[in-house]
């Protein structure tokens, strides 16, 4: 009598357990879609493929397990390391900047948590992305592999650098700001190609910056202020 009572004590909790990771789930289903609706369809984002790409990609995953139950509010959050995830309104609006399309291979500068690479990873077809902090780039490469994508490689490197071997990219993303636009980046974006980087001193507003490569010619322009963590430089 003892252990069939024991076992219904433990089908129970396991019953109970189900229905809170259901919930829970269900939560922040409930959460992301909300987010989509009210920070960035409401801010004018548009392009559907960013807009399904962030409905797709679970942000909770990309935070430390202490802060998800902020991971779907309207801000930056600290990953560890002096670094952040971005907002998601800022995750968006970059990606379409960059109009990413299905046979794109694009590069991310700034692995961070791999939440930037992970959305433009459910649009296009590679995404090369490139972190200097050991532990972070580390543990992003573990979460994208355990998640499935096998559409990402990430390197840990200088990203000033770029990834010339696997270039020239149709876009680069880079995800902190440097003091001005990296020469070898212009130089590995494909005729056509497009950048979004953040331009200005650290720990000061920058200024988010569209980079166009036609032909020989480089045209920039200006789109808004921003705070971005610093580009970090290093060995190759």
């Amino acid at each position: 009598m003892k252990i069939v009572i024991q076992r219904e004590k433990i089908a129970v909790m396991a019953a109970l357990l189900l229905i809170c990771f259901s919930a829970t789930a269900q939560d922040f289903s409930l959460l992301r879609e909300r987010m989509v609706r009210d920070q960035i369809e409401a801010r004018g984002i548009t392009h559907e493929p960013t807009l399904n790409a962030v409905r797709s990609v679970e942000r909770h995953l990309f935070v430390p397990p202490e802060r998800r139950n902020m991971a779907y509010d309207d801000g930056p959050l600290p990953i560890g390391h002096g670094q952040t995830i971005s907002q998601p309104l800022i995750v968006a609006y970059m990606t379409e900047l960059v109009n990413p399309e299905p046979h794109h291979t694009v590069l991310e500068i700034g692995t961070g948590s791999g939440y930037q690479a992970a959305i433009l990873a459910e649009i296009v077809e590679r995404v090369f992305t490139i972190e200097i902090i050991p532990e972070l780039g580390n543990s992003a490469r573990e979460l994208i592999d355990d998640l499935g994508y096998e559409n990402i490689e990430v390197k840990i490197a200088d990203g000033y650098y770029g990834w010339e071997e696997h270039g020239p990219f149709d876009a680069i993303v880079v995800t902190a700001a440097a003091e001005n636009i990296p020469p070898p980046l212009v130089r590995q974006l494909k005729d056509g190609g497009r950048m979004v980087i953040p331009v200005g001193s650290p720990f000061m507003v920058q200024t988010l910056m569209l980079v166009e490569r036609r032909g020989d010619r480089v045209l920039t322009q200006s789109l808004m202020p921003v705070n971005f963590v610093p580009f970090t430089r290093g060995g190759r």
